[in-house]
Order: C-alpha cells, then sequence, then structure tokens
C-alpha cells in the first residue's frame, strides 16, 4: 500500500497543480476520496498495475469534476468559459472548475463515440500512465495508444473550442 499511495500521491499532485492556486483540495485528500472509491470496488479482479491505475484515474477523475460541480452550485451564475484543449490544460483560472466539467462533458461524449479513445485520455491525461502503461492496461499496442491519443486529442480539441460539429 505504501508505493501505491506514493504513486497516486505523485498523480494527484499533477493533477492539483494544474488547478487554480486556491483550490481547496489537498493532493492528499484527492487521493484519500479516490481511495474510498476504489475500496467500494469489491468485486474488482486487479490483473496488474496499469489496470489498477486506470480505475485510481476515472476515480480521481470523478473526485475532481464532483469537486468542481459543488463549487459551482455554491456559486452564483458561471457562465460557459471559451476551452481549448491540449496535454496541459492551463487549469489555474478562476474558470478551471468550468473547463474541467467541460472537459469531462466533453470526455463523456468522446466515451459514447469510441470508448477507447476515452480511456485512453483518461489513463494518459488523468493517471498520467505512459505510452506503454496505458497500452499494457487496455490490452493494445504502443501504436494504437499514440494513434488514439492523437485522433482523441484533436477530437477534444474541436469539441472544446465550441465546434458543434466535431467528428
Amino acid at each position: 500500500m505504501p508505493l501505491v499511495y506514493e504513486e497516486l500521491l505523485r498523480v494527484a499532485k499533477a493533477h492539483l497543480g494544474r488547478e487554480r492556486p486556491d483550490h481547496t483540495l489537498a493532493p492528499a485528500d484527492l487521493v484519500h476520496e479516490a481511495y474510498l472509491k476504489l475500496v467500494d470496488q469489491r468485486h474488482a479482479d486487479w490483473k496488474n498495475r496499469a489496470q489498477f491505475f486506470a480505475v485510481a484515474a476515472r476515480l480521481m477523475r470523478r473526485v475532481l469534476v464532483d469537486h468542481a460541480r459543488a463549487r459551482l452550485a455554491r456559486k452564483r451564475g458561471g457562465g460557459a468559459v471559451h476551452v481549448a484543449f491540449d496535454e496541459t490544460i492551463p487549469l489555474g483560472t478562476d474558470a478551471s472548475d468550468v473547463m474541467l466539467l467541460a472537459l469531462d462533458d466533453a470526455l463523456t461524449e468522446l466515451g459514447t463515440r469510441d470508448a477507447r479513445q476515452a480511456r485512453t485520455v483518461e489513463l494518459r491525461y488523468f493517471a498520467g500512465l505512459t505510452v506503454d502503461e496505458a497500452a499494457e492496461a487496455l490490452g493494445v499496442s504502443g501504436m494504437t495508444v499514440k494513434r488514439d491519443w492523437t485522433v482523441a486529442k484533436a477530437w477534444l480539441r474541436l469539441r472544446l473550442d465550441g465546434s458543434s460539429s466535431a467528428p
């Protein structure tokens, strides 16, 4: 558990480093909330490290999105903002909660179009896995992960830039 905890903490620090400076979740809080959700995975059959971190990435994404939704619900107003997607989403502004929710919505939509591409984004962006680790978790080749990553980023960029006609 200490090795897993340290790795999850590293991932959480990376995510929160992209958030606004006054974010109310500390990296340890994010790990603890995700861990509580991991413990609920009673029937999980962990085949390897990459699969475990894939599930952890999805749960951290859920925690961050739920936190952003709750924060926005407490605030009055908000409004839409223009969001551009790339590997380092600049989530250091007051609009970071809105941007995270827009990314989550777009990623959910991508998942209905191509589940593997959406999982690739979760593994690479939210879990910080390498191409090889993501390939192992998905059971595909590294080239497939690279291709899915490239296509998914392009699709998300179109969607988040406000194009309602993303392919």
